[in-house]
């Protein structure tokens, strides 16, 4: 209601106001007063009518409108707390994310030093077998060849002793020896 007051004084100051300036133009004419009583009363008529019909509307068009704002208001500073901290959460994650990378990047480097280990240890693992391998089929090939030398000068030592038997030996002393190394095999 106190607001409705001071409308209608700032309204009263506008008409006078208004009055004075018509009056103060000059000339014959003055102020057609009853025309000029009138139009405010039929203004303040109408505007009576508008208030009584729609004033408890108007008024809670705009209260609720005040409210709406009111409860828009409350509403963003909720969700610009929620954002606040959602953007902390997200600074700290992006902090943490530094931190598990380095985390990370510290676990795939001892991952690999211990790789790197296990496959070294197998690699001499490996060169052991090769080398202990090789030293097997070294002497495997040696002792062949030795076996093969002996067997080839004992051909040769066959050879040159049947040479020299041949040469030496008569036929008689042939046939006494055979006879004696076949009556040896045969008794044996």
């Amino acid at each position: 209601m106190h607001k409705v007051r001071t409308a209608l004084v700032a309204f009263g100051i506008l008409l006078a106001t208004a009055s004075f300036a018509i009056a103060s133009e000059g000339g014959e004419h003055g102020i057609p007063w009853g025309n000029f009583a009138f139009r405010v009363g039929n203004l303040i008529l109408v505007l009576g009518v508008i208030y009584y019909f729609f004033g408890k509307k108007i008024v809670g068009f705009f209260k609720g409108r005040s409210q709406g704002i009111a409860t828009e208001i409350s509403s963003l500073e909720e969700r610009k707390l929620e954002a606040q901290k959602s953007l902390k959460d997200v600074e700290r994650r992006i902090a943490d994310l530094d931190r598990e990378c380095q985390a990370v990047l510290a676990e795939y480097t001892a991952q690999g030093e211990a790789m790197k280990s296990a496959i070294i240890a197998q690699a001499e693992k490996a060169a052991e077998q090769i080398t202990a391998s090789a030293k097997k089929t070294a002497e495997n090939e040696i002792n062949a060849a030795i076996d093969a030398m002996r067997a080839e000068m004992a051909e040769q030592i066959v050879a040159a002793t049947e040479k020299l038997l041949a040469q030496k030996l008569s036929a008689s002393e042939h046939t006494k020896l055979i006879d004696k190394y076949l009556t040896k095999v045969v008794l044996n």
